[in-house]
């Protein structure tokens, strides 16, 4: 693991609550090899990421049990990529401040993605990006913010010249088959991150295909939602977490959770009605029956977006 405290404490919470959390560093990220943080293609951590978890998957031991994606920022898109890769082998993903669309606040202008598409493979690994610095606009608490910054495993440099485009394109291309999003998942963001909109979550919901979706949005916290923020923030976030995922690790939760927005919002928090089937299903399970909990287990996925955090 990389990020040590954070990434370890995010695992002890989830364990704590019973799942089994596997995690791996993309190439270059964390413990791993290669040039820090260059990613010269983005289908190889997919790639990495689908042999590794799969791998997991067979083993006996794990071989029955209810499988979820967990992705914070980058990670959410390298989950939304790996569910797009086999629709129908996990039963579930949590993304949390997911990159998988471009804001219209931040989108580069076309020229200059085309005048650096010129020179990438000239100068793919040059730290030319120009950003912010994302640490003290990602992370709230003061304490936990120069924790982050004195981690030697984070990378705090300007992106590399490829890696910025990789993730230019495939944050463009998971936003044009959002519809094509069916695995149930919950996406949480915070109302005031500057780093991944929140629009961008939003759109995720409202697009998605899937017939089992949850959004919730945080007013007031910002874009590390389980790392970043004051404890009892985190105390919150990791509740609602944890209450998703017992939920759908029950027989017949996952289809009678159906929800569908009023595209309306209240302190920041989607308001949410139940579809005619869920009720119709709310109906069912109100009658006597007996419950059976799955085995669960699911693989971690973080990145933080131009910070290149490596995965959990």
């Amino acid at each position: 693991m990389a990020r040590q405290a954070v990434s370890i404490c995010c695992g002890v919470k989830l364990a704590c609550a019973g799942y089994a959390v596997f995690g791996i560093d993309y190439e270059g990220h964390g413990r791993s090899r290669g040039a820090r943080c260059y990613i010269k293609k983005f289908d190889n951590i997919i790639a990495d990421c689908y042999d590794f978890f799969k791998s997991i998957c067979v083993q006996e031991e794990y071989r029955d049990k209810r499988r979820f994606l967990y992705g914070e920022s980058m990670g959410g898109a390298v989950s939304l990529l790996l569910h797009n890769k086999d629709p129908y082998f996990w039963n579930g993903a949590v993304l949390v401040a997911p990159m998988c669309k471009i804001s219209e606040k931040v989108k580069p202008h076309p020229l200059v993605v085309n005048l650096l598409t010129r020179v990438e493979e000239l100068i793919p690994k040059w730290k030319i990006v120009p950003t912010k610095d994302v640490i003290d606009s990602a992370f709230k608490d003061p304490v936990k913010r120069e924790e982050i910054r004195h981690n030697k495993l984070i990378y705090q440099d300007k992106p590399r010249l490829k890696t910025a485009l990789e993730m230019l394109r495939t944050s463009m291309s998971l936003e044009d088959s959002l519809h094509e999003v069916t695995l149930p998942f919950f996406v949480l963001h915070g109302e005031a991150d500057t780093v991944t909109d929140p629009e961008v979550s939003i759109a995720l919901y409202e697009k998605a295909g899937s017939r089992d979706k949850t959004i919730k949005l945080y007013p007031g916290m910002w874009h590390g939602l389980t790392s970043g923020e004051p404890d009892e923030n985190i105390e919150i976030v990791f509740a609602d977490i944890i209450a998703w995922l017992d939920k759908h690790t029950e027989i017949g939760d996952s289809v009678s959770s159906v929800q569908r927005p009023t595209h309306a919002f209240d302190n920041g928090v989607v308001r949410l009605v139940t579809s005619a089937a869920s009720q119709e299903n709310a109906r069912k399970k109100q009658e006597p029956r007996r419950t059976k909990s799955y085995g669960r287990y699911f693989c971690g996925l973080r990145g933080l977006r131009l910070q290149h955090h490596s995965a959990m």
